[in-house]
């Protein structure tokens, strides 16, 4: 229980012996004998890190392949290589094959899937579905019943891609609304009054009202007023679900396929930033997927300005498929806030305004809004601004009880949840933090929260939406988490691809979801239950190899674990948590 973390790995590299058999009495008498010179002894536990790694090593699929296939290859047009004699890949296959690195097994899962494996050669499992002469062996029948059918929605097309990089796209609701902010008014400019609710009611949770009910403050014109179509805009009925929060970085696809499976009843993509989105970024645009299997699935924006919002909402209104849109303004990082967007959103309420009316205005799914308690520790916001976010037409409010300053230190104050959900009402209002138990689960629902949201509970461990769901603490085994983390490598091949860089993306991920669950404690090694989410246990033995290897806080573990699924890592690879909170080297 005393031991340093570096000194409980060596004792573990050791085979559970002492790293050296008189440290530990060398050790004391040094302590002793310091004590008797009247020298305090150095505290066995250091100070925990927090934040970010902004600085840690970025590896680029170059850094794992010296030499790369040309894509034209691969697809089976060589002969149409835009580059031509200037292309810097290679367009030999016997030449690439000569220099590929090793196949990592004997099954590919696109080819056992889907009949067929697009990556061809590039495959590091090529050697199941290569023939004579590297020809890539096609599974005709199991390919045709995949024929016209999409597993995942909300791709970025080319055509969409060049329309938003040449400035082509119509916006034209958002135009008409931010042209009604730009008129100068009797409000000191702010404009927003002649365009929003107060001219016309935009829907809350019930789907809002009829034209009749337009409400005008001082002289508007036909111009001024911009007509929502109620009778169109979809309801979000999910009170009591059990919702899977956005979570950056660990919450992709593969993801939350894991979770939906173990009963998660709402799901979210992650944080994506709408100017990014507005330029047709491919990488933001990868955080709208959307797969098959998601029945309920919503989108998360992030923005500071209610032009670029404004616009993002009917640029995705009319080229995704989502059940609700989210704005968040709960995000505490520094990058964010600083622009004026995530939860400095909380204290600038003339442009939270204007982003919530101009949003609904544009959009036919509700739209909700994710908040903290405030900005400041002992200075709750919430209460204050929920009245107005349901004036302004959001649909729901997702109340996580931390402020920006607390991050996720100490618990979440949910007496302050319970008072904001009287005060939501009859806006629905979800409660977050500090869920990892069914108990947990139980006791927010007490709070009168329409519902909860699950984020760190669900990294550390994705079956509890079954646990809450069965009311039981479940059990699991090692090797019942090891065939979890079999299905997210699955998933990750399917979604990333099979190639290098498809392998090293799903390790990344894989390895940053490891930094979670190993804070996991076997329930039947706990002395009381259930666990609690800030608690940090002492480091302990599992009740066998795998266990004890699942719980273990040291990077170079993960790394093995990430071996065990997706064979050896590159000679320089190199891997460091996003966050400081679970970096142990």
């Amino acid at each position: 229980f005393l031991a340093s973390k570096e000194q409980f790995h060596a004792y573990l590299r050791a085979g559970g012996q002492p790293s050296s058999g008189d440290q530990e009495e060398k050790e004391e008498e040094d302590g002793e004998s310091r004590e008797d010179a009247g020298v305090e002894k150095e505290p066995t536990e250091r100070k925990r890190a927090r934040g970010q790694n902004k600085s840690r090593p970025c590896m680029k699929p170059n850094h794992y392949e010296q030499s790369r296939l040309c894509p034209s290859v691969t697809q089976g047009c060589a002969e149409k290589c835009y580059f031509g004699a200037r292309c810097r890949f290679l367009h030999d296959v016997g030449e690439y094959m000569a220099v590929k690195p090793a196949d990592l097994g004997h099954s590919c899962v696109l080819f056992e899937t889907f009949g067929k494996c697009i990556y061809g050669v590039t495959c590091r499992f090529a050697q199941a579905h290569l023939g004579d002469g590297y020809q890539n062996i096609v599974n005709t029948d199991l390919a045709k019943q995949w024929e016209g059918k999409s597993l995942v929605r909300n791709s970025l097309s080319k055509d969409l891609q060049h329309q938003l990089r040449k400035r082509k796209f119509s916006f034209k609701k958002a135009d008409e609304y931010l042209r009604g902010l730009a008129k100068p008014h009797g409000d000191g400019g702010k404009g927003c009054k002649a365009t929003g609710p107060d001219v016309l009611q935009s829907p809350g949770p019930t789907g809002g009202e009829d034209a009749s009910s337009i409400k005008t403050v001082g002289p508007v014109t036909d111009e001024d007023v911009i007509k929502l179509r109620s009778c169109e805009k979809k309801k979000l009925e999910i009170q009591g679900k059990l919702y899977l929060a956005p979570l950056t970085t660990c919450g992709n696809l593969p993801f939350r396929r894991i979770c939906k499976r173990f009963g998660a009843d709402v799901t979210c993509g992650e944080m994506a930033v709408c100017t990014n989105l507005l330029q047709g970024q491919s990488s933001e645009w990868a955080l709208l997927k959307r797969h098959h299997t998601e029945d309920v699935f919503g989108v998360q924006l992030e923005g500071a300005f209610p032009d670029t919002m404004t616009k993002c909402a009917e640029l995705l209104n009319q080229t995704i498929e989502v059940d609700f849109v989210d704005i968040n303004v709960g995000c505490p990082i520094d990058l964010v806030y600083k622009k004026g967007g995530g939860c400095a959103l909380m204290t600038r309420s003339n442009k939270f305004e204007q982003i919530i009316r101009g949003m609904n205005s544009v959009l036919d799914v509700p739209l909700t809004v994710k908040i903290r308690t405030g900005v400041q520790e002992k200075i709750n916001l919430a209460h204050k601004i929920i009245p107005k976010i349901r004036e302004w037409g959001a649909s729901m409010v997702t109340l996580h009880g931390r402020s920006r300053e607390q991050r996720y230190t100490r618990g979440a104050d949910w007496d302050y949840i319970a008072e904001c959900a009287k005060i939501a009402s009859p806006m629905p209002l979800f409660g977050n933090g500090d869920i990892l138990s069914y108990e947990d689960a139980n006791r927010a629902m007490q709070m009168g929260v329409s519902g909860i949201m699950i984020a760190r509970g669900a990294l550390i461990k994705p079956w509890l939406f079954t646990e809450i769901k069965e009311q039981r603490h479940w059990d699991i085994s090692s090797s019942e988490r090891f065939d979890i983390l079999k299905d997210f490598t699955r998933y990750g091949l399917e979604h990333w691809g099979s190639d290098t860089q498809g392998v090293e993306k799903t390790r990344k991920f894989l390895l940053e979801w490891l930094s979670f669950l190993c804070r996991y404690i076997p329930v039947g090694l706990l002395e009381h239950l259930p666990q609690k989410i800030n608690e940090r246990p002492p480091y302990y033995m599992g009740r066998d190899y795998l266990e004890t290897l699942m719980a273990s806080q040291n990077v170079d573990d993960w790394i093995k674990i990430s071996e065990l699924l997706l064979g050896p890592v590159p000679t320089t690879f190199t891997f460091l948590p996003k966050h400081k909170a679970n970096s142990y080297r």
